[in-house]
């Protein structure tokens, strides 16, 4: 697995799963969406934890930034 997903896709899957806990905590969401948006919180934390979204990859997307040092001949 290459890694597709770079430092701000990265904050944004964990700023998501953040905002999913404190709307669990506050009672915002209750029951069964709850149990639904803590599935794809854990999925989105899985990913960041692993820097590889299947999603992205079967897409063709990569968030990663190019290392442009190794492309250069010296």
């Amino acid at each position: 697995m290459k890694s597709n997903i770079g430092s701000v896709d990265k904050t944004v899957r964990i700023v998501i799963a953040a905002l999913v806990l404190v709307l669990y905590l506050t009672n915002i969401i209750p029951g069964r969406l709850a149990i639904t948006l803590f599935v794809v919180a854990a999925i989105l934390l899985l990913t960041v934890f692993i820097n590889f979204c299947p999603i992205w990859h079967f897409l063709g997307i990569s968030t990663k930034k190019k290392n442009t040092l190794n492309n250069k001949k010296n």
